[in-house]
């Protein structure tokens, strides 16, 4: 049974050459990354937006707007829409006079939005014939392909950095995948699936390195269009390593406009990195439509430890289109939000998370964003998956009680 797609074909991001339908691919001729492209005039005629969005199925449910052709190929493990959580008393706390919204991702299948892009690539190659999947990982990714390739029947493999949390290499080898961890960063594990691929007979399912990740992170945005009546936030802020979901974002409102699902108006995209590893901040600051390689990096926002990135002249263009922009904060300051928003309106952030929370309060405070501007924050991942601080007491139930020092322990928090 087909799925009624409107997919039509993939097309170079850099050059605009065209490429039919037909196998598994990665990157384009030109060495850049592969983009899905619709009939959207056709698909426009026959799609109602609301009727749509009414369905069950988290993002599955606009098959019409996604590259599966074989309804026997989707790949589903209880897939829902993402709640945007209102941060009433954490928006003030960041000098926010309109409505802030996260979007929590930490909902979905694996606790991430990487489930997204995942399912997709999964689903794709499964229906081209791929038999093995191999992706280096910070973590999150690697889960979600073991997840779902082990749901479609296939195999696969991931490479992680050493020092990736020890959930993530754990449940990557609970749900089916063979994982190793590599002394370096993602860039190194890359390589070595770029080395061992045909040796082994992987399929490279890494970020934008094939074309169908991307179309799994745009829902987000058609998503996110329909919970708000199809009126964008003012701002997006979004944490960002290869940024498949911000790219994916700015196509989908592409789409959605020619749809004619919404009007011109965008968000502004706001790219947000660690200051250990900023190098999409740098190009912005600079000017320059490629990142060069981020030397040293360093951050607990693992997410976002990223030193290259293939798309890196897609994130800017997305960025710089919008009138958003590229900023960076720091740890003390990423750890900050994440202990302000549990504590104040009880949602726990994943790092990456709370560092969209520290870049909006820093954006606020430097006059980048209106402090009237309604704004999305995405949290990328559930909380519980990092290391969390211990900050409990201790009470000897065979000793009195000292009910003064508890009394000053319980004014302080």
């Amino acid at each position: 049974m087909t799925t009624n797609t409107h997919f039509t074909h993939l097309e170079c991001s850099m050059t605009g050459e065209t490429y039919e339908d037909a196998g598994l691919k990665n990157l384009s001729e030109a060495g850049k990354p592969l983009l899905a492209r619709y009939d959207l005039d056709k698909a426009k005629g026959a799609l109602d937006r609301d009727a749509i969005a009414a369905r069950h199925g988290g993002f599955w449910k606009w098959r019409e707007l996604l590259p599966v052709r074989d309804e026997a190929s989707i790949v589903r493990l209880g897939e829902i829409d993402t709640p945007n959580i209102a941060l009433r008393d954490t928006a003030a706390w960041a000098g926010a006079k309109a409505p802030v919204w996260a979007k929590d991702e930490g909902r979905l299948p694996t606790g991430s939005f990487k489930a997204r892009g995942l399912a997709l690539a999964v689903a794709r190659a499964k229906e081209l014939g791929a038999k093995s999947l191999a992706m280096p990982t910070n973590g999150n990714a690697g889960a979600a392909l073991a997840a779902y390739a082990s749901r479609a029947g296939l195999t696969s493999a991931c490479f992680c950095p050493a020092d990736t949390p020890e959930v993530n290499v754990r449940e990557i080898a609970l749900q089916g995948a063979k994982v190793w961890r590599v002394n370096g960063y993602i860039t190194d594990c890359g390589k070595l699936v770029g080395e061992m691929k045909d040796r082994f007979g992987w399929f490279d399912v890494s970020t934008l390195k094939e074309p169908y990740r991307i179309e799994g992170k745009k829902t987000m945005g058609y998503e996110l269009a329909a919970q708000m009546g199809w009126k964008l936030p003012g701002a997006i802020f979004y944490p960002t390593g290869g940024g498949t979901g911000l790219i994916g974002m700015w196509k989908a409102f592409d789409e959605m406009e020619k749809l004619g699902w919404i009007g011109p108006e965008r968000p502004k995209m706001i790219a947000v990195q660690a200051e250990g590893c900023a190098p999409i901040v740098r190009a912005y600051e600079n000017g320059e439509e490629h990142a060069e390689f981020w030397n040293g990096a360093r951050t607990k926002a693992m997410g976002i430890r990223v030193p290259a990135a293939i798309g890196d002249f897609l994130i800017l263009r997305a960025v710089r289109q919008s009138g958003g922009f590229a900023i960076a904060v720091n740890e003390d300051e990423i750890e900050t939000a994440r202990r302000e928003c549990g504590r104040r309106d009880g949602l726990l952030l994943c790092p990456e998370g709370a560092a969209t929370l520290a870049a909006q309060k820093k954006a606020i405070a430097e006059g980048r964003v209106d402090a009237d501007a309604s704004a999305v924050l995405f949290n990328c991942g559930s909380g519980l998956k990092y290391e969390m601080p211990d900050q409990s007491g201790s009470l000897d139930k065979d000793a009195p009680i000292d009910y003064a020092a508890l009394a000053e322990e319980l004014e302080r928090a």
